[in-house]
């Protein structure tokens, strides 16, 4: 049985509310799962206590027991000291969609097509002169 270390929303609609759980893998998100490790509260400030609370001694315990934590589940726990960073190399991120590269590259075909039809009337008036 893999167990995984997710969250499990709770709350309303536009309220959400996080529980950290150690659950089978196989179970939806919000379904079964074997133990509550603590909660994740998105709305309150990045710098309250209260927004991120853990039973680190029960997830270290899952994680010797083999248990793999979610990328989100591990960044608060490296937050916590309780895991090594991860080094996290993404280098698409910041590389545009198709549409938007589409989109720029338009833009600049009509702005060197603006700058050549400027460019026309100055080398005339130059050349008549």
């Amino acid at each position: 049985m893999a167990i995984k270390i997710r969250l499990a929303r709770g709350g309303s609609k536009k309220r959400p509310f996080y529980r950290i759980v150690a659950a089978d893998s196989r179970m939806p998100r919000d379904g079964r799962f074997i133990e509550k490790l603590g909660t994740y509260n998105p709305l309150l400030p990045k710098d309250s206590e209260d927004r991120v609370k853990m039973d680190v001694e029960r997830i270290q315990y899952w994680i010797s027991q083999g248990a793999q934590t979610t990328d989100r589940v591990s960044r608060f726990l490296e937050a916590a000291g309780v895991v090594e960073k991860k080094e996290r190399n993404n280098p698409k991120k910041a590389v545009p969609g198709k549409a938007a590269q589409e989109r720029a590259e338009a833009k600049a075909a009509k702005a060197a097509e603006a700058a050549e039809a400027d460019a026309a009337p100055a080398a005339e008036e130059a050349t008549a002169e």
